[in-house]
């Protein structure tokens, strides 16, 4: 009977949550589209005989919409669309890249004017940088491994006016 009665008062203070079942700490406070306004606008560069440009419209409604396009010869040679929205599962990047179908980078780092997208089973990038330069540019990066190796790129853009 003893037993029976701790057993009961055990039970009880679990779940008036005055002792816990497990230890627990408060999760690190979920990035949100917001958090990198710091993006929006348009940007422009220039690399060797290709004019780049992207695009990012404010964050509104737990998204952004982006837009790249790559000019050479005075012809388009690549493009992008590009969304970075708030999912179930958090923040994540969306890109469809010559209008293919989408694939997805959920945001894994954001630390002020520097944001990590990562995809580890995309074949390539696996992961996408973007941040903010001292001197008000725009640069992205992306990286992974294709074909065995470790590979990435990288771009600059400056804030350009939309023409």
């Amino acid at each position: 009977m003893q037993r029976l009665i701790l057993v009961v008062l055990f039970l009880g203070l679990i779940f008036s949550g005055v002792l816990p079942l497990a230890a627990t700490s408060a999760p690190p406070p979920a990035a949100k589209v917001e958090d990198l306004a710091w993006m929006a606008g348009s940007w422009a560069g220039t690399e060797g005989k290709v004019q780049m440009e992207e695009h990012w419209t404010a964050p509104k409604g737990g998204a952004m919409l982006g837009l790249h396009r790559d000019v050479a010869g005075g012809k388009m040679v690549g493009f992008e669309f590009l969304r970075i929205e708030e999912t179930p599962g958090g923040v994540a990047y969306l890109s469809m890249p010559q209008g293919r179908p989408v694939t997805s980078f959920p945001l894994v780092q954001v630390d002020g004017k520097r944001v990590v997208f990562e995809n580890p089973t995309h074949d390539f990038p696996q992961r996408i940088i973007y941040w903010l330069e001292t001197d008000g540019s725009l640069a992205a990066r992306i990286e992974g491994t294709q074909n065995g190796k470790e590979e990435s790129a990288q771009w600059r853009w400056k804030a350009s006016a939309l023409r």
